[in-house]
């Protein structure tokens, strides 16, 4: 199959088409209409077989999973997903993992009411690179640096499911079939939180989503807000299944410096902590607090149990030894 025949079996005219694309897939460019005072947010993500993901991955998830990053990014900014352009480099052109792999991107695409208008297709070792666009009301637009002292920190679910996922294959890390699945299932199909980010708008102060993990991500808005904070980390929430493999000692580095769990972590003052927490009630998202800002110039401070708590530094980061 050629690239052509490819682009236009999976991806030409499959999915969504939304108004507000004037020219999609098929030109030299893509064409589409940026709303009156909205700004377009703009975020892109490269996935590589063998260091983002397994080599085993089953496809139809490595479809779900290639996007679900890029629209955590958006909600992170408070932004409405719109749409995507993917590029997808091949080994080999292989029908039947294009038609799991694009089912995949195609479902959660629709759900998210995304449109692909374009991308490119080339031959080489196994990467996907997705650019993701949103839009946002004109100023609205959430970032890492409105943090102040006094603010609540807070958390939009459990972390260290997708490192448990991880260890668990690299390490054998004995874990029971239920439990497996269940931490999987949030490494490969993690949720993109878009409602949530969306609520922020106008009541957060400052918001990230955690890939890198919750020490680093948080480390990022704690140095753009010149801030301080302190984390109380038996309050991060974790999941039944990461607590029935792992004694508490080994449950702190997945839960505090592993990442890719794609949740949001944000900053929120005393003045608007209940209207947040009942508006993500509202969508389903039990937000816990974790914490809270303080004077300062970046620091962050770990406490168990009133006791001042250490823990290696930690997450994600391209290019480290």
């Amino acid at each position: 199959m050629k690239e052509f025949e490819l682009i236009n079996r999976y991806f030409k005219g499959r999915g969504i088409t939304r108004r507000d694309v004037d020219l999609g897939i098929g030109d030299d460019c893509a064409l589409v209409s940026v709303p009156e005072n909205y700004q377009l947010a703009i975020t892109t993500d490269t996935l590589v077989s063998g260091v983002h993901f397994f080599e085993d991955i089953p496809p139809r998830a490595l479809g779900h999973r290639v996007l679900a990053v890029n629209l955590s990014d958006l909600a992170a900014m408070g932004a409405e997903p719109t749409w995507i352009s993917l590029a997808l480099t091949l080994p080999s052109v292989d029908l039947d993992w294009l038609e799991a792999f694009t089912e995949g991107l195609h479902e959660i695409a629709e759900y998210y009411n995304v449109q692909i208008i374009g991308g490119d297709t080339t031959q080489g070792p196994l990467s996907i690179t997705v650019s993701a666009k949103g839009i946002v009301p004109r100023g609205k637009a959430l970032t890492r640096a409105g943090a102040k002292a006094g603010d609540w920190i807070f958390v939009t679910g459990p972390l260290g499911d997708a490192g448990l996922a991880i260890e668990a294959r690299k390490r054998g890390i004995a874990i029971t079939p239920d439990n497996r699945h269940e931490v999987e299932k949030r490494f490969f199909y993690p949720t993109p939180r878009v409602a949530a980010g969306q609520v922020l708008r106008g009541l957060a102060t400052s918001a990230i989503d955690i890939s890198d993990g919750l020490v680093a991500d948080l480390g990022h808005i704690l140095r753009k807000s010149q801030v301080n904070a302190v984390v109380q980390v038996e309050k991060v929430p974790m999941s039944a299944a990461l607590k029935n493999t792992l004694v508490e000692g080994e449950r702190w580095p997945f839960v505090l410096n592993y990442g890719d769990d794609y949740e949001l972590l944000f900053t929120v003052s005393d003045a608007n902590k209940g209207a947040l927490e009942n508006k993500l009630k509202q969508y389903g998202v039990e937000a816990k607090c974790i914490g809270q800002i303080q004077a300062g110039n970046g620091q962050l401070d770990l406490t168990l149990k009133g006791q001042k708590f250490t823990l290696p530094k930690g997450g994600y980061e391209h290019f480290s030894d």
